[in-house]
């Protein structure tokens, strides 16, 4: 019997079970801020894992894609040696009405980063 590396499939929480804390606690990261941008202006399924630009390493990556998952925000799946991911754009509105689009918004800073 020939090994493999298959790994295991990612779970997924849906938007209906996510209490409002969980959500903005995984709204609250600057790198997960920019996973969820970066996704948003991508097609569904069109981006893995390593193609974000975000200052961390594999295993924080991996950390931050977790909880935007139990967050109900990114669903993700296997596509060969790949790990794509979409965001639940639909469903989080359907649960947390506009709070996605204030997350979208891009807003200016001040120099004081406020």
């Amino acid at each position: 019997m020939a090994a493999t590396s298959h790994r295991a499939a990612p779970e997924h929480t849906h938007p209906e079970q996510v209490p409002v804390p969980t959500a903005l606690a995984a709204l609250a990261d600057p790198v997960r801020i920019t996973l969820v941008r970066e996704l948003a202006a991508s097609a569904d399924w069109s981006r893995s894992c390593g193609s974000f630009d975000v200052p961390v390493g594999k295993a924080a990556l991996s950390h931050h894609f977790a909880v935007l998952r139990g967050a109900g925000l990114v669903e993700q799946r296997d596509e060969g040696p790949r790990r794509v991911n979409r965001l639940r754009r639909q469903e989080f509105e359907d649960r947390f009405p506009g709070l996605l689009a204030l997350v979208l918004r891009e807003e200016p800073c001040d120099e004081a980063g406020q």
